[in-house]
């Protein structure tokens, strides 16, 4: 029998769970305060609850951990990726990105993606499933206690299709931003999609106070169908549409990812295009050179190009910032570790 998963559970369902285990209420508060501020990983830490109750819950529910495997650390920059197992075998990747203002994770989603973007590698060996609520948090729960610094910033951009795991990640949000767990600011959190109009419109009427991302990487239509297999099922202007939505619905400036690819989207067409598209918006764009994964023939954009493009979106009154790049030295882009390890474990070189 499947034993139950408390740590994907809030402080509502933790506490009837506990109490219809014959236990009182307050032990609740407790358990999570175990699992979601000092972050325990078996049920023998819990100092204060009976060892009668921890045989109990040992037999009936488990914590989920998802488990480091690999560290690299980039010399450049000291930004760590990190390949984490899951209890079932599989693998997924984080982040973690040290800036000024604090410590950054990125997060996976979903186990693999089926969104098929052309240039991301986390799509390569299509989708095996979505992440539990306890193992999105967990990841962030392992970064910091490898660490030992507190995370101020979550970014859901790692591996998967976040809006496509979409009832576990607004779990994961509960919890995360939860003042009796990790308890990090909504603000502090963003969200990326690569355009399920249905969700993004779903998770605008929550009203919450993250910050939506859109994967763009195109200024027209026919451009974002050769590059993301998600536009042949929403419209480009229907995606516009739905990130104007959630900013009427929330107030928050939609950020919108595009990857410079070189020779394929930074032309001053694009340029032009693009300023059109997202004309009299409240937005970001974030200009990110592509980068390259031996499994595409995609370049990156030239810096002089790169530069130009963001000069002229600026002319055009658009706020815009070109992404530092992290990890260059390590395999920072999404998927990346995540494929070469399943590439090791098929004897793939």
């Amino acid at each position: 029998m499947e034993k139950t998963d408390i740590k994907s559970m809030n402080m509502e369902e933790l506490t009837e769970y506990i109490i219809s285990l014959g236990e009182k209420k307050f032990r609740a508060k407790q358990i999570y305060g175990w699992i979601h501020v000092k972050h325990v990983e078996s049920f023998e830490e819990m100092t204060n609850i009976s060892k009668k109750f921890i045989e109990k819950l040992s037999a009936e529910a488990k914590i989920v951990c998802v488990k480091k495997e690999e560290v690299q650390i980039s010399k450049i920059d000291g930004t760590r990726k990190y390949l984490f197992s899951l209890d079932d075998g599989n693998v997924i990747e984080s982040v973690l990105m040290k800036y000024k203002h604090g410590n950054s994770v990125c997060i996976s989603s979903q186990v693999g993606c089926r969104m098929g973007c052309r240039f991301c590698a986390s799509t390569l060996d299509g989708l095996v499933r979505g992440l539990r609520p306890s193992e999105m948090i967990d990841q962030i729960y392992q970064i910091g206690k490898d660490i030992g610094e507190r995370i101020s910033n979550v970014v859901v951009m790692g591996t998967g299709e976040p809006l496509d795991n979409y009832d576990n990640l607004l779990r994961f949000i509960e919890l995360l931003t939860d003042e009796n767990g990790i308890n990090i600011s909504q603000r502090n959190l963003t969200v990326s999609t690569c355009g399920l109009v249905p969700n993004m419109r779903r998770l605008a009427d929550k009203k919450l106070s993250i910050t939506l991302a859109l994967s763009l990487h195109a200024s027209n239509q026919k451009k974002r169908m050769s590059l993301m297999p998600v536009a042949n099922s929403y419209d480009i202007h229907e995606v516009i549409d739905a990130c104007r939505y959630y900013f009427e619905q929330t107030g928050r400036r939609v950020t919108f990812e595009y990857s410079l690819v070189g020779g394929v989207n930074d032309t001053d067409e694009d340029a032009a295009e693009l300023s059109q598209l997202v004309a009299g918006m409240n937005c970001h764009i974030n200009l990110i050179p592509v980068n390259p994964i031996k499994e595409r023939d995609y370049v990156q954009s030239n810096a002089e190009v790169i530069k130009a493009f963001k000069n002229k979106l600026e002319k055009n009154g658009i706020n815009v910032t070109i992404r530092r790049e992290m990890g260059r030295d390590i395999d920072g882009a999404c998927g990346q570790l995540r494929k070469k390890h399943i590439d090791k474990e098929k004897g793939i070189d």
